[in-house]
């Protein structure tokens, strides 16, 4: 990203047209980035709460008297009978970057043994299913993508979610492939590609194993590939034969006909890429769901040629040193708590894992009282009088509301950071454009002073942002080669020491323990799962719930909107107001049989929550689905509810993640 700075003060951000994957765009998001920093409801000071819990009153307040109260308040947990695990940090990704996001506040935590956080919110399901099939979440370079001669999109919104990927798309169609989008929702992304199939939510796995049976029984398989660098081929010819196209067609929703051309359409191509994205794994089955998919390229050895394979993420590509950043050498044995059961973990009296009762809460990059699931619980776990809550934020969010003591953080146009990506393989480092906007520190900067103020005078505590960043590179070995602090300020961005084209799994190279794409895992075996490639049903999956799903018949799915990133930006006045207000997608036959007209108002419930929405209905949806874009600030709804009422704190069958979409739900008139 570029930035245009005029008298020290930002003016306007534009992409790096000499950049090779971003090629000079920003999303419809990072476009209003300049709006966003200057925004007249930005927290500029540290202030403390003066109000009741949630209220959002707040006085201000100077950061010797913020810090100087943190720290007595953890030093006094610290040395009582709970201990230092009476304290949780909690983050995640609303600002990006390896020393803004996990340096100085994981030294610190480590050090005094508070409790960890096991931050699974977002991909850790699906990550575990690429891990047991081809050793690591990475996956097919994007740039292969214009060799590719069939492209498959599934369970991605690219055009809101991934948009530097549509160009690398459309050149491939250009060439004569064909985009295929898989998904429950016609989603604008589905509307440009070439085929939707509406597949019933959570049942990806199955459709995958429909296509494996197909290209058995054509013969089409890449034998050589197979021999050469798979095992448990044969148990996976055993288990596919279960997977007929027709009990397929009855898990899934899509025709037998569809299911037996797509399974040859893939096995006939040369090098298909499957792009798979977070949405497909948010069920009971997630991980299973992508290991599942991810055996598909070695059954056809598609790994062999540009554009082949398939795509979570390339995240395990960036070998930054995390352990020197992180230090969790310094920590004791303590618990960990699953952010995704933060209202368990706020509302039981041991946390929900045992140990004592969370008493101290410190949030910084994240937006709990918005995004995590379960949210009734999660609200009333932080209204608790006797929590002590510290946010560092850059704006009043839900979560903000409920701190007793709200910290003013730097955006990304005002502190230094270094980025990996889980899109392309290019390091970027963030460098500040503008001076931090009023009393505004770096969260780096924020734990430092904390660590002082708590008496930890080790010398770690005094690395400044740089230094951090040259640790990060961990001396620039393997694939960071040659990446250093000097080569990232001359250009700004640097690719991996990696091959054009990368072709990670061409000849083998699996970093799985037999060095092999494994279509049996004996550690999956080892952790009391199926080895093999299976259909898992969704908790709520209707067949298996029947008395739930006659109560709740539709299952709701809350993916991002447009304007939004989970629920960041939903406060930029311009996206929001693009989004308009919460609303609801329903197939017209679902519409018809509530009485449901475009424009009523709806209210989603389920035994967990309810919110309110305004209907849209459409034939761009499968019947029996529901879609409510989130994830509004309920300080923005009418009803100050959002998706998150309904959802529960279930895990995954891999990775502990959530069950976002494993939902299910009833739409009725609003009173």
């Amino acid at each position: 990203m570029l930035v245009t700075v005029e008298s020290g003060r930002a003016v306007r951000v534009a992409g790096d047209p000499d950049h090779p994957f971003t090629r000079g765009f920003l999303c419809a998001k990072v476009n209003r980035y300049v709006e966003r920093t200057y925004q007249q409801d930005r927290v500029l000071h540290p202030m403390r709460r003066v109000g009741p819990k949630g209220s959002g009153r707040f006085e201000r307040t100077t950061w010797d008297s913020a810090l100087a109260e943190i720290a007595e308040r953890l030093n006094d947990i610290r040395s009582s009978s709970d201990g230092a695990q009476a304290i949780l940090p909690y983050s995640y990704a609303g600002t990006m970057g390896m020393v803004q996001g996990s340096s100085m506040d994981r030294r610190l935590f480590h050090r005094i043994g508070a409790s960890m956080l096991d931050r699974t919110i977002c991909s850790m399901a699906g990550t575990i299913g690429m891990r047991m099939t081809v050793g690591a979440n990475a996956g097919a370079d994007p740039e292969g993508i214009p060799s590719s001669d069939l492209i498959l999109l599934w369970g991605t919104n690219t055009l809101t979610a991934n948009p530097h990927l549509w160009p690398f798309v459309l050149e491939a169609r250009e060439r004569g492939a064909k985009v295929i989008a898989i998904d429950p929702i016609r989603t604008r992304t589905a509307a440009q590609c070439d085929e939707w199939i509406g597949i019933r939510p959570g049942t990806d796995a199955a459709l995958a194993l429909g296509m494996m049976h197909v290209l058995f029984g054509l013969g089409l398989e890449d034998a050589a590939y197979i021999r050469a660098h798979t095992i448990g081929i044969d148990q996976l010819r055993n288990r596919v034969k279960e997977y007929s196209p027709e009990r397929v067609s009855t898990i899934t929703g899509v025709p037998v006909e569809t299911i037996v051309s797509l399974g040859e359409r893939y096995a006939r191509s040369k090098a298909a890429f499957i792009r798979v994205n977070y949405g497909l794994q948010r069920h009971r089955g997630g991980g299973m769901a992508v290991r599942t998919i991810a055996c598909l390229p070695a059954l056809t050895g598609h790994w062999r040629r540009a554009g082949g394979g398939v795509q979570l993420s390339s995240s395990a590509n960036f070998t930054f040193d995390k352990r020197a950043l992180e230090r969790p050498d310094l920590s004791p044995p303590v618990r960990t708590i699953n952010m995704i059961r933060l209202g368990e973990a706020l509302t039981t009296r041991d946390a929900g894992v045992g140990g004592p009762p969370v008493r101290a809460l410190v949030v910084y990059n994240s937006n709990p009282a918005a995004v995590a699931p379960d949210r009734n619980a999660v609200l009333r776990g932080m209204a608790r009088e006797d929590l002590f809550t510290v946010v560092l934020e850059h704006f009043q969010t839900d979560t903000a509301d409920y701190a007793d003591i709200l910290l003013p953080a730097t955006t990304q146009l005002e502190h230094w950071d270094v980025h990996l990506s889980y899109g392309h393989h290019y390091v970027t480092l963030n460098q500040p454009s503008i001076e931090p906007l009023g009393e505004a520190l770096p969260n780096s900067e924020i734990f430092r002073r904390l660590a002082a103020r708590m008496g930890l005078d080790e010398p770690m505590f005094r690395d400044d942002d740089v230094t951090l960043i040259r640790q990060a590179l961990g001396g620039s070995r393997g694939r960071l080669e040659g990446i250093t602090f000097e080569t990232l300020c001359e250009k700004g961005w640097v690719r991996l020491n990696l091959p054009k084209p990368y072709l990670p799994y061409a000849d083998g190279g699996f970093t799985t323990p037999s060095g092999k794409c494994e279509l049996y895992s004996q550690r999956m075996a080892d952790m009391g799962l199926d080895p093999l490639p299976a259909f898992t049903p969704p908790y709520e999956f209707p067949e298996e719930v029947p008395a739930l799903a006659e109560r709740y018949p539709l299952t709701l799915i809350s993916s991002p909107a447009h304007q939004f990133l989970n629920s960041t930006f939903v406060n930029v006045e311009s996206l929001r107001r693009a989004a308009n207000e919460p609303e609801c997608l329903l197939h017209p036959v679902d519409a018809e049989r509530r009485g449901i007209a475009v424009g009523a108002r709806v209210v989603v419930h389920n035994d967990r929550g309810a919110f309110t929405a305004v209907a849209r209905v459409e034939e761009g949806i499968r019947p029996g689905v529901v879609w409510a874009p989130s994830i509004w600030w309920g300080k923005f709804a009418a009803d100050g509810a959002n998706a998150n009422q309904t959802t529960s704190q279930r895990e995954t069958d891999m990775g502990h993640g959530p069950v976002f979409y494993d939902n299910l739900v009833e739409v009725g008139l609003a009173d």
